[in-house]
């Protein structure tokens, strides 16, 4: 059986298909692009990628004087929001007690630079630290930045991290900044799990 279509509703139908075709489910324009245009996943998001998984992690916190103090703990790290941010939930465990952290950084491909957000159970204070030069590919590094008008005083900081061994190793370091130069703060060595979400993919 042979359907017959009359030409004019065909060539509506037509018409149809091809606007839907080319708005398709975000086809709609949406108001806020005009002010913050949509981007997406870059070179930068590519590099945090390789960070997904579960971890294990020691915790070396160096004070100005005295022997350094170290913890345990783990961490998972996932993308969010389609592979635009990588999302860190730490829990560490020192002396019987267990403290958590969370962590969220992205890139802009546009500066090609990173900016991270870092919230803990230790303080009320949010953390907030960005890149100072385009991604070398390699290595991201951060400094503390503040949204006070005033700047932030003495609490300067560098962060610098690195993947090492194939993948399966994540160095961190923090860095205290002052007028003498660089002190070396925490380092976080992270070792990724047998089994993780980023080697199940």
């Amino acid at each position: 059986m042979t359907l017959r279509v009359p030409p004019r509703f065909a060539l509506l139908l037509t018409a149809c298909l091809v606007a839907q075709a080319g708005q398709g489910p975000q086809g709609k324009k949406e108001p806020q692009s005009a002010y913050e245009p949509r981007s997406g996943p870059g070179a930068g998001q590519k590099f945090l990628e390789k960070l997904a998984g579960d971890w294990n992690v020691v915790k070396t916190f160096y004070p100005r004087s005295g022997d350094p103090a170290r913890s345990k703990g783990e961490c998972r790290q996932t993308m969010m929001h389609g592979g635009r941010f990588l999302r860190s939930e730490f829990v560490f465990e020192q002396a019987g007690s267990k403290t958590t952290g969370l962590g969220i950084i992205g890139f802009e491909a546009e500066s090609g630079k990173f900016t991270s957000v870092w919230t803990d159970a230790r303080a009320t204070r949010m953390s907030l630290r960005q890149s100072q030069e385009p991604f070398d590919g390699s290595e991201i590094v951060l400094y503390s930045r503040s949204l006070d008008a005033e700047g932030e005083g003495a609490r300067r900081s560098r962060t610098a991290t690195r993947l090492q061994d194939a993948g399966r190793r994540i160095v961190h370091r923090q860095y205290a900044v002052g007028p003498d130069g660089e002190r070396l703060m925490m380092e976080l060595l992270m070792t990724r799990k047998a089994e993780s979400p980023a080697q199940s993919r």
